[in-house]
């Protein structure tokens, strides 16, 4: 008889606006986009009643306020969202230590051998969400499964305020049965690509060998061949790393040229270096994200041959990467972000744990 981990996806509905809707009772029921405004900006995140009309986060708000005309914008406050946060994790810990999350408003738990000595992972499940009702107000999906990318995929099943729970019996079904769009890891450009091949549900997927699959999509055939079948032996790790830590501006009005753009990098470079100390980090690859008033995206990148997180060392890197070419349009956001962190580490070779379901 197979034995298997335990895993449960909290994800939190609509967290943002939410909080915003639960601290500002006149904005419960209403369309509100958290970021961004009707002239500038991007949403952060928007309410179910917005999500109704096509509004969602990464939009701009020019486009959100066509979407929806009632639309309400509100100012994002992440002091409070942390805030918020850290009490529904204090509750994940109540459970067990093996708790990996992936932002403020989600996280994995390994519930295999928890605090509570429950068998039952969807039990665990449900009373987290009642409790994170209970001592907050705000309500939470859950994914239940027996590993992070079937788990992932049942926390969106039934939202919001719902659960899924897949067991192994179930996988091969549900697997088969799943749109491939709704595979998690599996973006938009993938997407259209399998749409090509003829492969638009799990089961269309599973019908290719890994070769095919090899032959048209690389290294990553072997993960959705893998995945298809739901094998995803990825472990819940406590001490997630960063592996990009960044900070970027976005413009009241359009900036049109390179020694304009200087000085809001340099505010950048310093809130940059702020945020690496905090974690103790520094980089050796340092990225300039340029996006123009037509949105297009532009990153130019450089790779130092040692450790930095000072800001002008930053900055200086920064300005070289600014001028490297000429700006295409006028800018409406900047950014800076380190990556290749002194915190990468071998990766172990994950194994499957043996345990019942």
């Amino acid at each position: 008889m197979n034995s298997y981990r335990k895993i449960i996806h909290i994800d939190m509905d609509a967290f943002y606006a939410s909080v915003e809707q639960l601290d500002q009772p006149h904005l419960k029921g209403k369309a509100i986009a958290v970021g961004g405004s009707e002239v500038r900006g991007v949403v952060s995140a928007a309410s179910y009643e917005a999500r109704k009309f096509g509004v969602k986060s990464a939009m701009s708000g020019v486009q959100a306020k066509k979407l929806c005309k009632e639309l309400i914008f509100v100012k994002p406050r992440f002091e409070r969202y942390t805030e918020i946060s850290k009490k529904i994790r204090k509750i994940f810990f109540e459970y067990t230590d093996l708790v990996e999350p992936l932002s403020l408003d989600e996280a994995y738990l390994d519930v295999t051998q928890n605090k509570k000595g429950n068998p039952s992972a969807t039990w665990i499940a449900q009373e987290i969400r009642h409790r994170v009702f209970q001592e907050t107000g705000l309500t939470c999906s859950a994914g239940i499964s027996y590993n992070k990318f079937l788990a992932k995929i049942g926390s969106d099943v039934n939202k919001p305020n719902g659960f899924k729970t897949i067991t192994p019996e179930e996988a091969n079904d549900f697997l088969e049965a799943l749109e491939i769009r709704k595979f998690y890891g599996i973006g938009k450009v993938t997407t259209e690509k399998m749409y090509q091949l003829g492969i638009f549900t799990g089961k269309d997927l599973k019908a290719k060998t890994q070769e095919y699959l090899e032959e048209h999509f690389g290294k990553s055939g072997t993960y959705y061949y893998q995945l298809v079948r739901g094998i995803h032996l990825s472990e819940v790790k406590p001490n997630r790393e960063s592996k990009s830590v960044g900070a970027e501006r976005t413009f009241d009005t359009n900036i049109a040229s390179e020694v304009f753009l200087e000085q809001k990098l340099e505010s950048i470079a310093k809130e940059l270096s702020k945020r690496l100390e905090k974690k103790k980090l520094s980089g050796k690859t340092i990225t300039l994200k340029i996006k123009y008033s037509d949105f297009k995206l532009q990153t130019r990148s450089k790779t130092l041959p040692y450790f930095v997180n000072d800001s002008q060392l930053m900055l200086e890197t920064a300005k070289e990467l600014l001028y490297q070419e000429k700006l295409e349009n006028s800018v409406r956001l900047v950014g800076i972000s380190m990556n290749n962190l002194n915190n990468q580490e071998k990766k172990l070779v994950a194994v499957q744990l043996k345990f019942d379901f």
